[in-house]
């Protein structure tokens, strides 16, 4: 096959790259295709595992000012999101900047404080690094992390009947982005708390531990793409589909922001760049798995079920769904661009 007619990534998109690429190659690789790599066991009463990501350009920066804050803080959360789909507890996080020569000390400094401040708030910290010049701003990061022996969730493991659970709070990403281009409208304290949140998501890893710890998950997965794309993913890696409500919880001022804009609560729920986490449950277990998280302040709620018959639905009718699946080297990888578009693509308006 000639250079000029071998497919090219773009071809393929992230789905196929793995499949036709990356299986074969490393498909016998414990882990393989999990949030973590699992490294090793080891005699202490532990096992180890790692994550690496990079980081887009924060949504937010087209919002409001640009910050790297932003960029810092969101930085630690894709990488410790993933330790907690292996419902791990982080040891750490090794970083990675490439930044112009003309990026002022303050700036960096803002940098080095979203970082820092988001892994202060899930109780880990910068444990190394490096530095250098580059044309083009460019953040990665590996996190480590460690579970009790035997308890580290996979993507694997889920079976039919296996209630969905969704930890975390939908929905604040792209209700910032309704209000900020004034297609809702909100007192200053609720705008203020969206922007908020929506700049600052959190990793659901006590979620991960509490849920490891206790049995109550057979598998996880943290919603880094869009719901869609996550329950797809967890179903396709189990030979299952998914039956899912479409009836979801919103907190209140992003409820307040649907109604508002005219929007379903479905359709902000189904949005990417909160960072939840998508966790499959024995029927018998859910009850208790929802108990468990609520009485540690964490917002849950049940959003459905595995099934048998590898269909992907949504409502009472069991309709198709064709949810957001923001999949890089697709036309569906967000790159930036123009945020009506955005909008109009993310929540069909």
């Amino acid at each position: 096959m000639s250079e000029a007619t071998e497919p090219r990534l773009g071809q393929l998109g992230e789905r196929g790259i793995q499949e036709k690429v990356l299986r074969p190659r490393y498909g016998d690789t414990e882990g393989f295709g999990d949030d973590s790599a699992f490294l090793t066991k080891v005699d202490s009463p532990s096992e180890l595992v790692a994550t690496t990501d990079s980081c887009p350009a924060p949504l937010v920066d087209l919002l409001r000012e640009p910050d790297l804050y932003h960029s810092g803080w969101l930085l630690a959360t894709i990488n410790l999101s993933d330790l907690a789909a292996a419902g791990a507890e982080p040891l750490g996080l090794v970083v990675n900047y490439t930044l112009p020569a003309a990026t002022t000390v303050r700036q960096f400094e803002r940098l080095l404080d979203g970082v820092d401040d988001c892994c202060a708030a899930h109780g880990t910290r910068v444990v190394g690094g490096d530095i250098r010049d580059g044309a083009v701003v460019q953040l990665t990061a590996t996190a480590i992390g460690r579970c009790a022996p035997g308890s580290r969730l996979r993507r694997i493991g889920a079976r039919a009947g296996d209630r969905l659970l969704l930890a975390g709070s939908p929905g604040y990403l792209w209700a910032a982005a309704l209000v900020e281009t004034g297609r809702a409208k909100l007192p200053a304290p609720a705008r203020e708390e969206i922007w908020r949140r929506a700049s600052r998501p959190p990793a659901q890893l006590q979620a991960g531990r509490l849920l490891a710890a206790n049995g109550l998950a057979r598998a996880a997965m943290d919603v880094s793409d869009g719901l869609f794309a996550t329950v797809r993913a967890l179903g396709e890696a189990n030979g299952l589909g998914a039956a899912v409500t479409g009836e979801f919880e919103l907190a209140e001022p992003v409820a307040e922001v649907a109604v508002r804009s005219g929007v379903r609560p479905f359709d902000l729920a189904q949005t990417w760049g909160d960072w939840g986490l998508v966790v499959a449950t024995r029927p018998e277990d859910a009850e208790l798995a929802t108990k468990t998280l609520r009485e540690e302040g964490l917002a849950v709620q049940e959003i459905g079920k595995f099934t048998a018959d590898r269909r992907f639905t949504v409502g009472a009718e069991n309709a198709p769904w064709r949810g957001i699946a923001q999949e890089r080297f697709s036309a569906g990888s967000w790159h930036g661009g123009e945020l009506s578009t955005m909008l109009a693509d993310v929540l069909g308006r």
